[in-house]
């Protein structure tokens, strides 16, 4: 019987990409989506379109059940489904800042609370959070973003722990600047012009962080790093991909902290 996985945030970038290269790979794949009927790219026999929220428990829990349904089990869970605010801090509502957590922490954690029952039932399944560079280093305006996938990187190592004898693997996904929507639909950016005190930094660093987006990967190269995730039998944790990741990363661990911090402002901070 073909494996089964299951993505959130399936309808562009790395979700869709994603679920290319496993439909690719003779898997079923539960692909989910806020808005299904819009979705014209993928298709295939072993595809099943889902209607999903990850804001909204009462599709997380109607999606699963469809899936299970459909395919008769998940083997695999992607938790995908985020985007990033990006911003002075300062110029945040109460409401964006619940907003960013509400689908990259609490709609992650309530898809993989609402799998983990399916996981035990059959002794084994694996999660796959798609984290960032961003949940291990941080750059100025992503002060939202970067908390967030803090608490993604956070949460799946321990998770890890306590699914371990269980017979179920949480791996996680540290991509990279990749070329996704990222930069444009997916990013919320946030700003208070009548704080003028951070209106020229705010432009500079802004100006600086997206002309990297233009030069990222393709998602692609990160759809091949969760395949691997899911498929190498491997009890490894972390799966950093794409520049510049897989050497930023090795960095931080290497340099001082100053050291580090003054590489960061020399990339972002120029033009100042």
């Amino acid at each position: 019987m073909n494996k089964t996985v299951f993505i959130t945030g399936a309808s562009s970038g790395i979700g869709r990409a994603a679920a290319q290269l496993f439909l690719q790979q003779g898997w079923n794949v539960a692909a989910t989506m806020r808005t299904p009927d819009k979705e014209k790219v993928l298709t295939g026999a072993n595809l099943k379109l889902l209607q999903l929220d990850v804001t909204d428990s009462n599709s997380i829990e109607a999606a699963i059940r469809e899936a299970i349904v459909h395919f008769g089990q998940i083997d695999v869970l992607i938790n995908n489904a985020g985007y990033g605010s990006v911003g002075i801090f300062e110029a945040f509502t109460p409401e964006q800042i619940h907003r960013q957590f509400d689908t990259n922490v609490f709609g992650l954690m309530n898809v993989t609370a609402q799998m983990l029952p399916h996981f035990r039932k059959n002794k084994r399944g694996t999660i796959i959070n798609v984290a960032s560079i961003g949940g291990k280093v941080t750059f100025p305006l992503y002060s939202l973003y970067h908390s967030s996938k803090w608490a993604v990187e956070g949460f799946s190592e321990s998770l890890h722990y306590e699914l371990r004898n269980l017979g179920i693997k949480v791996k996680i996904v540290e991509p990279g600047v990749i070329k996704t929507d990222f930069y444009s639909r997916s990013q919320d950016m946030i700003n208070d012009e009548n704080l003028e005190e951070y209106q020229h930094y705010l432009k500079t660093v802004f100006n600086n962080t997206q002309s990297s987006g233009t030069n990222g990967e393709s998602p692609e190269v990160v759809a091949k790093a969760i395949y691997k995730a899911a498929t190498d039998g491997s009890k490894k944790l972390r799966y950093p991909v794409g520049s510049p990741a897989n050497w930023l990363l090795p960095l931080r661990k290497l340099l001082p902290e100053s050291w580090f911090f003054a590489i960061v402002r020399s990339n972002v901070e120029k033009g100042l």
